[in-house]
């Protein structure tokens, strides 16, 4: 599973739905060992087909526009890859993207007010999804669920309740939903300049500081020693190591966990600890500079050229990826990039860090529009997307490319050129990644981690590699915390708003603060601007969302 931006609140309260949330929590571990679908969801198995009731995938055109709703994203051409043009050659589907253009917020309001929606909109699960919903925009998908069998055999019944709406209906299509531990998020150390400094010890913070101190004495400014990814979420992640058991799924929240209620983040003596340490590294010019700023291309240009010692990242596998693949191309006595377990502060447990997270929801949606002439086959196409069929080629290319037919278990049996052309894999993979918007997180990860776990080191796929390894045995399960974003025209909708302004103004102000008195007196401020904002109003709020989960996972 591939993510590439964690938000505030990605999730709206469902009443409708709360009741199902033990279901889905007890079954954390099932299709661990196997890409078959849940057998509890009922399903006809091993179907794989978009022939229901109604429309047949291939039988005749399916055209409709996209809207990635995010700063950072700017959808690929359709069909100019190897696998969607198979997908619009053979099952006829053809995709034109619309641009967020950077400003995804602007870009959407002017479509609403000017009533010029895409079709198909891929967003975060909460308060956009609400926005349109009430405003009447969206299709509910309700009556396609039985014609169209894949969602449904896979998500299973108490995903999909997860997502209804207030209105008991449901109008999102999840992407990456699964049952089991998921995630990319880590840590990623240039194994060339790790070796060139003697393989020094990279476990603690401690450890981490020394080494980023010793790799810019030694490379100046031709090397970034720590680079905090997309949107400075590098910097997110170090809470997790600062105490046991300490998810990020608390930044996401905005509130921690003590006792039986959620409080505030900006007093969490973790958090702020967190953060004194992302100021020093920061002022000592440890970390970019441009650490909240910089753009996808930018990291990708750095790890590409070979000019990071440690890059950090809600999602890192994606660039690295390519970045290891790229540097070995260039120099093939480079040893590429590795990912490392989670730093941590000294006397923390190792194996109680969780810089990523996971939820049976998974990541985002995609909504289908009233805009749209045909919804029926646009969610025709997004069930096969997520069947098995559709994951193999969205993930690993059309059959005959890089794989010839499927195994026993229904996953792809690669051929040799996938193991000898590994630098054209990840390029096809990292492309065909910003178009996976139906994600199947048990079939893929399930699949590619039973294959590759049979091939030697040396040939298996970084990202499976690492994520096996490392970032899924590192992921929290933070279900418990779901559908804690308020609706936004609600007192609480406007309050988290409002918290979620300063909790980004305070961040990036102790970044850049010259000392860790200044760090503290800049939290000490967000919190009492908090206050009067209605902070206290909105915890209670989540509190009560938050026990009421706790009851339904203990079975109460």
């Amino acid at each position: 599973m591939k993510k590439r931006s964690k938000t505030f609140s990605t999730t709206l309260t469902l009443s409708t739905a709360a009741a199902l949330l033990l279901a889905g929590c007890s079954s954390s571990n099932q299709a661990a060992t196997s890409t078959k679908a849940p057998e509890s969801t009922n399903a006809t198995s091993g179907t794989d087909s978009t022939k229901g009731t109604g429309f047949t995938l291939g039988d005749k055109p399916v055209e409709f526009t996209f809207y990635g709703h995010y700063d950072w994203y700017t959808m690929p051409p359709w069909g100019e890859d190897a696998a969607t043009a198979w997908i619009k050659d053979h099952k006829k589907v053809n995709v034109t993207a619309i641009q967020s253009g950077g400003n995804a917020e602007q870009k959407l309001s002017t479509m609403i007010a000017s009533s010029t929606l895409p079709d198909v909109i891929w967003l975060d699960r909460g308060k956009d999804v609400e926005r349109l919903r009430t405003a009447d925009m969206l299709v509910p998908l309700d009556d396609y669920l039985e014609k169209y069998p894949n969602l449904k055999k896979w998500a299973g019944e108490s995903t999909l309740n997860l997502l209804r709406s207030p209105d008991g209906k449901i109008y999102q299509f999840p992407n990456w939903y699964t049952t089991r531990p998921n995630g990319n998020t880590g840590y990623v150390v240039n194994m060339r300049i790790y070796n060139e400094m003697g393989k020094p010890k990279l476990e603690t913070f401690d450890d981490l500081y020394n080494y980023l101190k010793a790799v810019k004495a030694k490379y100046g400014d031709s090397v970034v020693p720590y680079d905090p990814g997309i949107e400075g979420q590098g910097v997110d992640l170090l809470i997790s190591g600062f105490a046991n058991d300490y998810p990020t799924s608390y930044i996401a929240n905005r509130s921690v966990p003590k006792g039986d209620k959620l409080v505030s983040i900006f007093t969490d003596s973790v958090y702020r600890e967190s953060l004194i340490y992302a100021n020093k590294l920061y002022q000592e010019k440890l970390m970019l500079q441009d650490a909240l700023t910089q753009t996808q291309d930018q990291i990708k240009e750095k790890l590409n050229t070979d000019r990071v010692a440690v890059y950090a990242d809600s999602s890192p596998t994606e660039f690295a990826s390519l970045g290891d693949a790229t540097v070995k191309a260039q120099n093939p006595q480079h040893p590429g990039y590795n990912m490392f377990w989670p730093m941590h502060k000294e006397g923390v447990d190792k194996n109680k860090v969780y810089p990523g997270d996971w939820n049976q929801l998974g990541w985002n949606v995609s909504v289908i529009t009233k805009s749209a002439k045909d919804p029926e086959a646009i969610f025709a196409f997004l069930d096969w997307y997520t069947g098995e069929e559709g994951m193999r080629t969205i993930f690993w290319g059309p059959d005959g490319l890089y794989w010839n037919g499927v195994d026993s278990e229904g996953g792809p049996q690669f051929n040799d050129k996938y193991f000898n052309d590994r630098e054209e894999v990840t390029k096809l993979m990292n492309t065909t990644n910003e178009l996976q918007w139906a994600g199947n997180t048990v079939y893929v990860d399930t699949t590619k981690s039973r294959i590759e776990s049979k091939l030697p080191v040396e040939k298996r796929n970084w990202e499976t590699r690492w994520q096996t390894e490392v970032s899924w045995k590192t992921s929290f399960n933070s279900t418990q915390f779901l559908n804690m974003a308020p609706i936004p025209d609600t007192d609480e909708g406007i309050t988290a708003q409002r918290i979620d302004d300063i909790f980004k103004e305070a961040r990036a102000q102790a970044l850049y603060a010259k000392n860790a008195d200044e760090v503290n007196k800049i939290l000490d401020k967000a919190e009492k601007d908090a206050q009067n904002a209605g902070y206290e109003k909105l915890l209670a709020y989540q509190t009560k969302i938050w026990q009421n989960n706790l009851k339904l996972i203990g079975g109460k």
